[in-house]
């Protein structure tokens, strides 16, 4: 079993190094992990220079600065993850949703790690069957979708075998910034207007977070509940 200090210092270690990188720490840091997966639910987070930015509607360029610096900041907790939990980290996501002030971290590691069995108060294959429809209103059905069940709060969806012809092509001609930017907004606007997640969970979404790896034609999609 991971024991919570181990999951406090990860924690920790986290606010810690968003203050060191943007000047000011988030208001809280959650750290969650169950088998391969650990997420890490961050909220009260916009440094003043991002605050001001976003006031003036820039959000596109907060968005871009903020994922080269996290993704500098995710090299260095991969790191503390490993030691602390003695695994290795396979992959790492992030995203943020700054209406709401909150972002996750979400990490895939080489192997499980024990934790306690836990069952979904949820239908897991409802859940998928919701995500590929959604999914192939904006491109195409997911060839396998996942579902990872952590805890009551957080579910991580995983999507393999999402992206199209032309933005397959897009990528290969250097566009990958500008189909991300798009791809944020048409998939979150869709999964936040026209998916009844809440009616599958049977409590309120709090929050949800996307990212995506197109080298790898993979999406992580994670779900805070109430």
């Amino acid at each position: 079993m991971v024991p919570q200090e181990v999951l406090n210092k990860i924690s920790s270690y986290t606010s810690k190094i968003f203050r060191q990188k943007f000047g000011r720490g988030p208001e809280s840091c959650r750290t969650t992990i169950h088998k391969n997966h650990l997420v890490i639910y961050i909220r009260g987070f916009v440094s003043p220079m991002e605050e001001i930015l976003l006031e003036k509607g820039q959000t596109a360029y907060v968005n871009h600065a903020r994922d080269v610096i996290v993704q500098h900041i995710l090299e260095e907790l991969k790191g503390v993850v490993q030691i602390s939990l003695d695994v290795e980290v396979d992959e790492y996501y992030h995203d943020w949703n700054f209406p709401s002030n909150a972002g996750m971290l979400m990490m895939i590691l080489n192997h499980p790690v024990e934790t306690t069995e836990i069952t979904p108060n949820f239908d897991p294959n409802e859940l998928e069957l919701e995500v590929a429809r959604i999914t192939s209103i904006v491109q195409k059905e997911p060839d396998i979708i996942r579902t990872h069940y952590l805890s009551s709060n957080f579910v991580l969806v995983e999507r393999i075998g999402i992206l199209i012809t032309i933005e397959k092509a897009l990528i290969l001609k250097g566009f990958s910034s500008e189909l991300l930017l798009t791809k944020d907004d048409l998939e979150k606007s869709y999964f936040h207007r026209d998916a009844n997640f809440e009616k599958i969970f049977t409590t309120p979404v709090l929050d949800l977070f996307i990212d995506w790896d197109f080298k790898e034609d993979k999406s992580l999609m994670g779900f805070v509940l109430k």
